[in-house]
């Protein structure tokens, strides 16, 4: 089993590095294979809602995008993580997500757990939270929680790592979700057979 955790700040070992990696490690503990993918440092377009992605199974832009698309469909499990900018997720990380979950959409993503993490230097963390993990339960994806909202707090890495609270909260996220990673195998090995999915059906309120 493999978990794919998403950096989505520019610092390759940052502060939100810093909470992933106490995540990652964990999970190792676990037996969990772990991968960290940096979203990097390079300008990431929005989604231009081209439609592209409808026919051709991926982005219409080949940046890290396509890049993390072709690892998420082997994938077992997420975490995505981000600093806090304004109160929300950081720009490149909202057009990451915006642009994968449309592109990769539930073939990549459905029913496989996930969770989402933020840092930051004092507040905002709870906005962020839930605008990231509003990509996961549009997504039919589990979502990992921890002991409390998953959140470090830190103006540096060696702040983060002063969080004692903030890194336990990382430890028993990736516990919580190296469970249900094997509760999920152990089902599957016992036959329990995936919820059965309905065509869509799209309502408009304008009539």
């Amino acid at each position: 089993m493999q978990v794919i955790l998403v950096n989505g700040s520019p610092h390759p070992h940052g502060c939100t590095f810093t909470a992933l990696d106490e995540v990652a490690r964990t999970l190792r503990a676990e037996g969990i294979e772990t991968e960290i993918f940096q979203v990097g440092p390079k300008p990431l377009a929005g989604c231009t809602a081209c439609g592209h992605c409808r026919t051709a199974g991926r982005c219409v832009f080949e940046d890290r995008v396509n890049e993390f698309l072709d690892l998420a469909q082997a994938a077992d499990g997420f975490v995505f993580g981000s600093p806090v900018h304004y109160a929300a997720a950081g720009g490149a990380m909202t057009s990451f997500m915006d642009r994968a979950f449309y592109a990769g959409g539930r073939q990549h993503f459905r029913l496989k757990p996930a969770a989402c993490v933020v840092s930051a230097r004092r507040a905002g963390t709870t906005a962020a939270l839930d605008q990231l993990t509003k990509y996961l339960t549009i997504s039919e994806m589990p979502v990992v929680s921890s002991q409390y909202w998953a959140m470090v707090h830190g103006n540096t890495p060696e702040e983060v790592r002063q969080d004692l609270e903030g890194l336990q909260i990382m430890r028993t996220l990736a516990r919580n979700m190296a469970w249900l990673l094997k509760c999920q195998e152990a089902g599957i090995k016992a036959g329990v057979a995936f919820p059965e999915r309905e065509e869509r059906i799209g309502t408009n309120f304008i009539r």
